[in-house]
């Protein structure tokens, strides 16, 4: 990639379910003052789902082409928000790099296709919790988007007023809300369901939630167990718990959902499947009215009765929603704050005509994914062929 200015190419999402954008105006108007970038290549129609018109792009710099071969040809760097399909791989150029949010856990052999093609690529869900990496963090700030937009949604379709009103006729009681799990998305959850005017509690496996939880108003319930002091991992993120906690907290919840007007599930655990926090049994016994959405029900849901991508309503009257892609029911906003994330991860990298990488940078080394025709991030290294010994076996 040395001995000329660099291509960045910006192609529109080809998932039905996907308006969000990888690149905005503001963000490729800053692209172009950077003197390692030549130009900024967006398909036709890229934006429309978050509402930037080809126009807006053009006027920013950037040249706005009619199919992703055109885009994709010659490009140094591919920005997506997610992972390309496999019939786009051919047209990026080997040694090309791959940026956005690629699932890696779901990928399956799309993988070894990137390796296989010479791609450098980066999953930003991969991102360290460090300092240096919050103006990158992806998944803080589209999981800041879900867990407002999931309040909206559960007070759209709630039928009873959200916060306490006294009139002459009389007083209407406060909606009660439930928040399962306190991180980004669910400290948004609690802070909007307060702004509206409920009565939120919220809950979390990490003890060190609670005071995040109660300094936003809400009252924290949680199990008390030695477990839980061993429950968040090093990157910040909840464990699995045991069988024995998982009862006792069902207990809990159980008793819990009998009186909550709103429930959000926002629990989610990195490369398995979603915590079932909400049997349908429980279900059962909430009152008519009620509303759960599942923020995880892409996941496998936080509530058994979720099916994803739908609205469900019980025969009790519980009306359970399962959208998927929230962030991208605010796809404009969540295309700004996407755009700048990417923006900050590869300023970095971009130099005079070259792209540099420090793989002892603990940011690069967190996020690659593939390499030098390699899958080389240890987690998703692929399984040994059959019959393959290990050192040390005979």
């Amino acid at each position: 990639m040395s001995g000329r200015r660099l291509k960045i190419a910006i192609t529109r999402e080809r998932r039905e379910d996907e308006p969000r954008v990888a690149a905005t105006p503001e963000t490729v108007s800053k692209l172009l003052r950077n003197e390692g970038v030549a130009e900024v290549c967006v398909e036709r129609g890229a934006g429309a789902g978050a509402g930037i018109l080809d126009s807006e792009y053009e006027a920013a710099g950037a040249k706005v082409l009619p199919d992703p071969v055109a885009v994709l040809d010659g490009a140094a760097v591919q920005f997506a928000v997610r992972a390309p399909p496999e019939e786009a791989i051919p047209h990026l150029p080997r040694q090309a790099v791959l940026v956005g949010m690629l699932d890696p856990y779901r990928l399956n052999g799309l993988l070894e296709t990137y390796a296989e093609a010479g791609l450098t690529t980066f999953s930003l869900e991969l991102l360290p919790r460090v300092t240096r990496a919050q103006a990158m963090d992806v998944l803080s700030s589209q999981s800041n988007l879900a867990g407002y937009k999931a309040v909206i949604d559960a007070a759209a379709e709630f039928e009873r007023a959200m916060p306490m009103m006294m009139t002459a006729a009389g007083t209407v009681p406060p909606a009660r809300a439930l928040v399962m799990g306190a991180g980004v998305a669910g400290l948004q959850a609690i802070a909007t369901a307060r702004r509206l005017g409920a009565i939120v509690s919220a809950t979390d496996v990490r003890p060190a939630a609670r005071e995040q939880v109660e300094s936003l108003g809400a009252t924290f319930i949680g199990v008390e167990s030695a477990e839980s002091e061993r429950a968040e991992t090093e990157g910040g993120y909840a464990r699995e718990m045991s069988e024995d906690y998982r009862r006792r907290q069902a207990e809990l919840f159980a008793s819990e959902l009998k009186r909550q007007d709103l429930v959000i599930g926002t629990a989610l655990v990195p490369g398995r499947p979603a915590p079932r926090l909400i049997d349908a049994a429980m279900v059962a016994t909430m009152r008519k009215g009620s509303i759960i959405v599942d923020l995880a029900a892409e996941h496998g849901g936080n509530c058994e009765l979720s099916r994803p991508g739908e609205r469900v309503v019980t025969g009790n009257g519980v009306t359970i929603l399962a959208h998927r892609n929230v962030p991208g029911r605010l796809a404009a906003s969540a295309s700004a704050l996407y755009a700048r994330n990417l923006l900050a991860f590869v300023t970095p990298l971009l130099g005079d005509g070259n792209l540099r990488f420090d793989w002892d940078d603990e940011i690069l080394a967190a996020t690659v994914l593939t390499r030098d025709g390699a899958v080389v991030h240890p987690r998703f290294q692929p399984a040994p062929p059959p019959g393959a010994t290990g050192a040390g076996t005979s």
